[in-house]
């Protein structure tokens, strides 16, 4: 029998999947090659589905090694069709969060790097469990278009400077196969799962430059702060070793990101940032899109420094450059811009209801997941890949963490798609709120940063 976890002179051997199984159920490392063989049999449907479901359970179960999950993050990036940014004559960046509650930076920090000289082709997802999507959001626009061509894709780049599309069917084919299995078995929560399957789609864009928001807290994916820091750094190194520059911020989703939450509601928030105003419930997220948007100028090569990429985006966003670029993009995705000249009169809900304060007291805490789940329930999300999303539901926050609220003041509107559809998350809503007579200890925006170096020392060190 072939052994998948060697590197041997038989380099052509036949290799079989119940092997590469076995090897990786008895805790052995596979190869580049054995990993290559099973991510191509993948995407070409040659490997059955149950086959890579046991494989897969191995492999929550054994974990991944560095070297495997660097090899199949390029395996995976390989299975398909690439985007190649280097037409286009500018460095490609891109930021990436791991999800969250009201997470819209991507609307505000692709428009602000573009403005700042850099393309961004931005690949993006739709909403499953408890995060909203960006796809959903954008698609409340009417018209506006998310499945484009690669060839389209470019088009809109060239242009803009920026666009946020579908992955197309021929774009790391693999891992559709693979991530359907794994939300299928359990086998999720996997750091070099979950790695390869992030950075397989962002490095097949042709990225130069790459940003990572990786969220801790209550609403974060991944509860325990160890096993964020783990991600985070494994994400790094992997993306580094892949040749992309890349660096990792861990951000608090101790509560939802500024104060809307829902398709056309955070499309509302961020035009009105890209508009220059400074509303007190978005300043969280006007804080953190222009941190990471620092961070991408900087990577991208515009700026010596992350803070002088933060001023050098915060001018783009105070002189209307930012906000220019957005529409652009809109407009040439087919979106009808017109809506946005008047956010009340297009925003129309079935049904709404006012949240109000039980108690007095200061906002101790807020379970972010629970808050994302009573979006979801209004109509804002859905339960399996394939449902509608209503573009009117979601949920205005009135009062943040560590605000003082008296007994019958607004905590936040529900909007729903029917009446029937309140219930469920008002209870969801007033459980996650917590009110204290003590007011909380602050909690920093940004808690750490991994670069290059500091994701490799933190691998060497860390026990998994």
């Amino acid at each position: 029998m072939t052994d998948p976890t060697q590197r041997t002179s038989e380099d052509a051997a036949p290799l079989h999947m119940v092997d590469l199984i076995r090897a990786k159920r008895d805790g052995e490392a596979l190869n580049a090659r054995a990993l290559e063989f099973l991510v191509q049999g993948a995407a070409s449907g040659s490997i059955p589905a149950e086959q890579l479901a046991a494989w897969l359970m191995a492999a929550w179960l054994r974990g991944l090694t560095l070297e495997e999950t660097r090899a199949l993050t390029v395996a995976m990036r390989d299975s398909g069709e690439r985007f190649d940014a280097r037409a286009l004559g500018r460095t490609a960046v891109d930021k990436h969060s791991t999800g969250g509650v009201g997470d819209k930076t991507s609307f505000l920090v692709a428009p602000l790097a573009a403005a700042c000289g850099l393309v961004v082709p931005m690949i993006s997802g739709r909403a499953l469990g408890h995060t909203g999507g960006t796809l959903d959001k954008l698609e409340a626009i009417p018209g506006f278009r998310t499945a484009l061509s690669l060839k389209e894709f470019e088009a809109v780049l060239a242009r803009c400077g920026a666009s946020i599309v579908s992955q197309t069917p021929t774009l790391v084919p693999a891992d559709r196969v693979l991530y359907a299995l794994r939300d299928r078995t359990a086998t999720v929560e996997s750091p070099g799962l979950i790695c390869a399957s992030i950075l397989s789609k962002k490095l097949a864009a042709g990225l130069d430059a790459l940003v990572l928001d990786v969220k801790t807290g209550s609403g974060a994916f991944l509860r325990k702060r160890e096993d964020v820091a783990y991600l985070a750094a494994l994400m790094v190194a992997t993306a580094e070793g892949a040749g992309t520059r890349t660096v990792a911020l861990l951000t608090d989703m101790g509560q939802p990101l500024g104060h809307m939450a829902g398709n056309w509601l955070e499309l509302m928030e961020c035009v009105e940032l890209l508009r220059g105003a400074h509303p007190a419930g978005s300043e969280d997220l006007r804080e953190l899109s222009l941190r990471l948007a620092g961070w991408m100028i900087h990577l991208g090569g515009k700026a010596a420094v992350p803070h002088e990429g933060y001023e050098m985006a915060a001018a783009k966003l105070a002189d209307g450059s930012a906000l220019r670029v957005f529409l652009e993009m809109v407009a040439a995705q087919g979106g009808d811009i017109s809506v946005f000249d008047d956010f009340e009169g297009f925003h129309s809900p079935g049904a709404t209801l006012v949240v109000e304060a039980w108690e007095s007291g200061y906002i101790t805490e807020m379970d972010t997941t629970a808050l994302g789940w009573a979006v979801q329930r209004l109509g804002a999300g859905r339960e399996r890949a394939g449902e509608p999303v209503d573009a009117h539901a979601g949920i205005a926050f009135h009062a943040r963490r560590g605000a003082r609220v008296e007994r019958g003041q607004p905590l936040a509107t529900l909007y729903a798609t029917t009446a029937a559809k309140l219930a469920e998350p008002l209870e969801l809503t007033r459980h996650a709120i917590h009110i204290a007579e003590a007011a909380p200890d602050t909690v920093p925006l940004v808690s750490r940063i991994f670069q290059r170096a500091d994701a490799e020392a933190y691998l060497r060190d860390a026990v998994r």
